[in-house]
């Protein structure tokens, strides 16, 4: 009874805003060479602004981008059509902090020097590996996909849709699509460098920062800085693996408060929670995971709600990670279903999973919701996508049929 109860608090939460109609228009006709999907649901859960729900509802895409989201429509003759009549359709997930990059542990972890901004995972990725493939048959469409944290800057990471079946060149959303940092804990070397310390590990990284904005000031070329310069220039963000409240602190202090990037804390666990409030003034947005509760520093012995924590700070975006394989990449809705069940409101951890990533990393004109215009990149449920009784059914990364259950059979 107690699992259905808080079940049934995240199904109002989610449908808080009651459905909404528009006014009924057809598609337009297909031109010679497009190609047109229509997908027709019991619910359709947009996360746009206004949090709009329709039931029944519909999306329809041309060559790829939405063009309709609304109450059931005609559907003019050439249009692929998935009809799933007690299906709620929400968009795709995104993660920002992943390493399936070649399905394994087999992923960059260069441990030569202390910062690399020169590197990049784009030469390991294994385009639909299993855990791509795996991704995507649980809902996730896109992919943050990072080296790993054995030094302070392992390189740069591509932005990658979870294809089941493409090329890298058709798959990369962005690459590169952004910078991984790890600011404390495990980049902490034995080689007898500065960075054995944390105070070490802040001054390297402060180093190589102003070595990289000095070059810009110069209008110098240096390729081991060229990606880091447009950190500076805010051209791609920056995620920043950390954990306690002093690595967290150190991270907003750094990235926001010297730099003032594109910067996103990650991870912020082992009592990272506790300087939330610090993030949320300096308008940090944070991608927490994969704990979402913790009881390594509790001094009580309770487990402490640390994703119910970051998001009733007030922070400016909130979001969640698996840090895959850390968490397999196929439960990251979990992380929103554990992180409602602490008391986070069901539609803010659906946020948490789609809309607030995209936000977070700047890529929300083109995904984390279902609007006219976006990417149709859609996930159809057999329920509520927050409940872990539910699977799922079909997946479209855009407008291309990737997954279908009832062909493809349980891939998870």
């Amino acid at each position: 009874m107690r699992a259905l109860s808080w079940m049934a608090v995240l199904a109002a939460a989610i449908a808080c805003t009651a459905p909404l109609a528009l006014a009924e228009e057809p598609l337009p006709a297909l031109a010679a060479g497009q190609r047109g999907v229509a997908v027709h649901a019991a619910r359709v859960v947009t996360v746009d602004e206004t949090d709009r729900v329709f039931e029944p509802g519909m999306v329809a895409a041309v060559d790829g981008r939405i063009v309709y989201v609304g109450a059931p429509a005609g559907v003019p003759e050439g249009y692929e059509q998935h009809r799933r009549d007690e299906a709620w359709a929400v968009p795709g997930m995104i993660d920002l902090h992943a390493h399936v990059l070649s399905g394994g542990f087999g992923d960059i972890n260069d441990m030569v020097l202390s910062v690399g901004p020169e590197l990049s995972t784009a030469a390991a990725i294994v385009p639909s590996n299993r855990g791509l493939r795996t991704a995507c048959a649980a809902g996730v469409t896109t992919l943050f996909l990072i080296p790993g944290s054995g030094t302070s800057i392992g390189g740069f990471g591509v932005l990658y849709k979870t294809h089941t079946r493409s090329t890298f060149e058709n798959a990369v959303f962005a690459n590169p699509g952004g910078m991984k940092v790890a600011q404390t804990h495990n980049p902490e070397r034995r080689g007898g460098d500065l960075g054995l310390t944390r105070a070490g590990l802040s001054w390297v990284l402060g180093n190589i920062n102003d070595r990289a904005r000095a070059a810009t000031t110069a209008g110098a070329e240096d390729f081991a800085l060229a990606n880091l310069q447009k950190i500076h220039t805010g051209e791609l963000p920056v995620l920043i693996h950390c954990a306690g409240s002093d690595g967290a602190a150190a991270t907003v202090r750094m990235w926001r408060g010297t730099y003032q990037t594109r910067s996103v804390l990650s991870h912020g666990s082992l009592g990272g929670h506790r300087v939330a409030a610090y993030a949320a003034r300096m308008g940090m947005p944070v991608n927490h995971g994969p704990r979402t509760q913790d009881y390594f520093v509790s001094r009580t012995g309770a487990v402490e709600p640390t994703a119910f924590h970051y998001w009733n700070s007030g922070l400016p975006n909130f979001s969640l990670n698996t840090d895959s394989p850390v968490i397999p990449q196929e439960e990251l809705f979990l992380q929103g279903s554990m992180s409602a069940r602490q008391g986070v409101p069901g539609s803010q951890a659906l946020r948490a999973l789609t809309a607030h990533p995209a936000r977070a990393f700047g890529i929300d004109h083109r995904l984390g919701s279902l609007e006219v215009g976006k990417d149709a990149d859609l996930v159809l449920w057999s329920g509520n996508p927050l409940d872990p009784r539910s699977r799922v059914e079909l997946v479209l990364i855009d407008g291309e049929l990737q997954y279908d259950r009832t062909v493809h059979g349980q891939w998870f």
